[in-house]
């Protein structure tokens, strides 16, 4: 237990600006100190003192928002050789004496003691550069997915003769037109604003496809340098190793295999009655995860014939194929954290 290895508590309720400390002992349960600090590296050195002067035995640091206002505390600590423990969202039901930044930190000292396995913050460095390039990417895609929509609506309203002219066009033929477009004054008023805005849509698509490809490249780069082993098996892209590699963080962070799966919303749930046997979808858990999983398994349902002979064999045992797909898919789960954890995957 946690209580058995530590003497002192330290939760921590971040916001932008500023950060509220308490100390708790472990033993008793008391707040022994309490403060606010700005959240600058100056009030990170501040908070590390005052914490040496009330709690100079053994200790922890419990963040809430490890990934977000809580990131640069927790860098500066873990830098030092502090232990950081990653505090959920407190809910608010379990807030019945009220709720200011004080008392938050102090429930989220006292939250990681219940805990049978409190978790630790994910990783920095090149997987938080990973972090901001998959996020980068997707806004790139969500943006050039926007433009296209825009695109497409906005030509069926353009004037003829324009329509017709662009209607036959492919895709890339179609961007490159625009792109280059040039509208003159002598252009009535709706035929050149229509030409404008397709003109501006088109280099706007264009430029977001360029950084979506520069972001890919840095993503693939990144990601055979922490984990080459994903890349080489069959279905897994660059796009879903990176997303495995950011959820699973580093060894030892993920207890167990069904604690994965779990994570992924992969773990089967029990929906039994009766004689009739059968596990339902867990739809909670790294949604993001589950959707790596997801294109994987639509791949190796495509060129994979060892999953498309699972499959088949599973639909002759009496299982629906969703049924088998989330069989498979928790299998994959299984084979996968291996994979990240010990660089060997299962046998198939």
């Amino acid at each position: 237990m946690l209580a058995d290895q530590l003497d002192y508590i330290v939760g921590v309720d971040p916001h932008r600006d500023s950060h509220a400390l308490a100390v708790v002992h472990v033993v008793s349960g008391a707040v022994v100190f309490e403060s606010t600090v700005i959240a600058d590296s100056d009030g990170y050195g501040q908070a590390l003192r005052l914490v040496d002067q009330h709690a100079p035995g053994r200790r922890a640091f419990a963040v809430e928002g490890t990934g977000s206002f809580g990131a640069g505390l927790t860098r500066f600590l873990t830098v030092r050789g502090e232990r950081v423990l990653e505090v959920g969202r407190l809910r608010r039901e379990r807030r019945p004496g009220g709720k200011t930044d004080a008392l938050d930190a102090v429930r989220a000292a006292r939250s990681v003691l219940t805990q049978q396995r409190p978790a630790t913050p994910r990783a920095g460095g090149e997987r938080q550069a990973l972090q901001a390039l998959v996020a980068a990417r997707e806004g790139a895609v969500n943006a050039k997915r926007a433009g296209l929509c825009q695109l497409r609506d906005l030509l069926i309203t353009t004037p003829e003769p324009l329509r017709s002219e662009l209607r036959p066009l492919t895709r890339a033929r179609l961007l490159q037109r625009l792109a280059a477009t040039r509208p003159h004054s002598r252009h009535d008023a709706e035929l050149r604003g229509s030409m404008l805005a397709l003109r501006s849509i088109a280099r706007r698509v264009l430029q977001l496809t360029a950084e979506e490809r520069e972001l890919a490249a840095e993503i693939e780069t990144i990601t055979r340098k922490l984990a080459p082993q994903l890349l080489e098996q069959p279905g897994v892209g660059p796009h879903a190793a990176a997303q495995l590699v950011l959820s699973w963080s580093h060894r030892g962070r993920i207890e167990s295999e069904a604690a994965f799966a779990r994570l992924a919303g992969a773990a089967p749930i029990p929906a039994s009655s009766g004689q009739t046997i059968r596990y339902r979808l867990d739809r909670s858990g790294d949604r993001k995860l589950n959707r790596a999983l997801h294109m994987i398994l639509v791949t190796r349902k495509r060129s994979h014939p060892a999953t498309i002979a699972y499959i088949q064999r599973r639909i002759q045992e009496g299982k629906t194929r969703r049924e088998a797909n989330r069989c498979l898919k928790r299998y994959l789960a299984r084979s996968l954290y291996r994979l990240l954890e010990h660089g060997a995957p299962l046998a198939t």
